[in-house]
């Protein structure tokens, strides 16, 4: 007897339908698993077999034939061992009824039991965009699917609960729906830019770099606070869009690390280890592609601490997504695209030593030693960052006072009306790190004066072409800020005096 369940295969955040055939027929005892399934779908015969035994079911001991069509796409994970199980099960009889209209998803433990997967989120999105608007799911998965609206998802914990849904022995309920607003009301940061003493210059330079999407590097002595500076980034961004929280959730459940949060509802903030590699940063791996760091700080900040430290071959991989706002990572299994729209933060030594240009302690570095510890950085590379920053060390009277600064909150507010700018200038949701040639020319014209400063500073500072557009683009931002319609010369003044490492040599 032929029997035929409804599953999804994911290639990166996209879904295709899969359809599990399974086909009983006299003969001698056996089990063939076709339709190009990975080590892991391979597995599933004994994890079947054991479960359905387990769950007081009978496993045919027939010619047992499973196809898992469409046959040149490859099926990778553990999603397929409890479709496969039912379609076992309704192919010898056990179970009766319809099941073309709903999507089922799973892996199976050997009593029975069923464990969680990765990627529910963007299989049930995919589905969905597909016409389906009923699934099977794991239990342990099931605040995932509380955030999609428009279906019915049945969170089910075993094998026997699934054959008694079908059968109809029992009432299973939906998921309950969640509201995303009450997730952003209880999320919390634990930093806050009130925690940070002194350093007004670089607070102003990150005000700057959130209100219009720019790349900062900090740069400074160890312990002057670059660190924490970075982690307040997050706190001054927007809230997150329900949108933006369900693209990010997406490729935080693909990747694996979602936990039991059904939605991520704060601004990733990703640190890598300078032992980094340039696979872990982009993404990869040998079967199914994962997404890397840099599309998991999608839509929130990429921090890199000691720059230098990184490999060359790690670094120079960021130069393309921080252009483009994608990253396409081409595997021998093929090419899979995410998302990668980051504001990257950097943070570096001056030096070797970390003291050169610091107020407070004399460097010891030669200048050679300072030009091959900054040569690690390419000039391309820097190029991309808009906002380059020295943060000195701060005085004991600013650390010991009891008053802070600025709350992030009030930070925040400038920061959300300088976007609200761009929005409307823009008719979207695109920042001014963001605009081409093309925007540059209509919204970012300069007067005669202002030409003057910029082609001053183009020649002194040997600037490139690109860096040229980077500081308009600044200085665009810091007029945002001051609600000037105008670029105005003290905008492009401001935003030339963060090019800091074309300046020193």
């Amino acid at each position: 007897m032929l029997a035929k369940v409804k599953s999804f295969a994911l290639i990166g955040l996209d879904g295709v339908p899969v359809e599990v055939e399974a086909d009983i027929n006299k003969g001698m005892t056996s089990y063939e698993l076709v339709g190009l399934p990975d080590a892991a779908v391979k597995e599933s015969k004994e994890r079947i077999n054991s479960a359905i035994r387990n769950s007081r079911l009978h496993f045919p001991v027939n010619r047992v034939t499973i196809n898992l069509a469409p046959a040149d796409i490859k099926k990778e994970g553990s999603y397929y061992d409890l479709p496969i199980a039912l379609a076992i099960l309704r192919a010898g009889g056990q179970i009766e009824g319809e099941m073309d209209d709903i999507v089922i998803l799973g892996e199976l433990a050997l009593d029975g039991s069923v464990r969680p997967v990765s990627g529910i989120l963007p299989a049930l999105i995919s589905a969905k965009k597909h016409g389906f608007t009923r699934f099977i799911i794991p239990s342990a998965n099931a605040n995932e699917a509380a955030y999609i609206e428009g279906i019915q998802a049945y969170a089910l914990g075993s094998l026997s609960d699934a054959v008694a849904f079908f059968r109809g022995e029992r009432e299973f309920e939906p998921v309950e729906p969640k509201s995303f607003s009450a997730a952003l009301r209880d999320a919390r940061y634990s930093a806050d830019m009130s925690f940070v003493k002194g350093q007004a210059i670089a607070k102003r330079a990150l005000e700057i770099a959130v209100a219009g999407g720019h790349n900062i590097l900090l740069s400074g002595p160890p312990g002057s606070g670059k660190t924490m500076l970075a982690r307040c980034i997050p706190t001054i961004m927007p809230d997150l869009t329900f949108e933006e929280a369900l693209e990010i959730t997406q490729i935080h459940s693909v990747a694996g690390d979602l936990g039991g949060e059904g939605i991520i509802s704060l601004r990733p903030f990703r640190t890598p280890h300078h032992t980094a590699t340039t696979v872990s940063l982009c993404g990869g791996g040998n079967s199914r592609i994962r997404p890397g760091e840099i599309s998991k700080a999608h839509k929130g900040v990429l921090f890199l601490d000691e720059l230098p430290e990184y490999s060359r071959s790690a670094l120079e991989s960021l130069r393309q997504p921080l252009e483009d706002k994608v990253i396409t990572v081409t595997r021998a299994g093929g090419a899979v695209t995410f998302p990668a729209d980051f504001i990257l933060c950097a943070s570096m030594n001056p030096c070797p030593c970390g003291n050169y240009g610091s107020s407070y302690k004399p460097c010891t570095c030669t200048p050679a030693q300072i030009r091959r510890y900054r040569a690690k950085i390419s000039g391309p590379l820097l190029d991309r960052i808009d906002l380059q920053v020295e943060v000195d060390s701060v005085r004991y009277e600013e650390l010991a006072a009891e008053e802070g600064g600025e709350s992030s909150a009030e930070v925040k507010k400038r920061v959300e009306r300088a976007r609200a700018i761009q929005r409307e200038r823009f008719g979207g949701t695109m920042t001014n790190a963001n605009m081409g040639e093309k925007e540059i020319k209509k919204f970012c014209r300069l007067s005669h004066r202002c030409e003057e400063i910029l082609r001053d500073a183009f020649e002194r500072l040997s600037l490139s072409a690109r860096a040229r557009s980077r500081i308009i683009k600044v200085a665009r931002t810091i007029a945002d800020l001051d609600f000037s319609t105008e670029i105005l010369p003290e905008h492009v003044l401001e935003a030339t005096s963060y090019r800091n490492f074309d300046v020193k040599e």
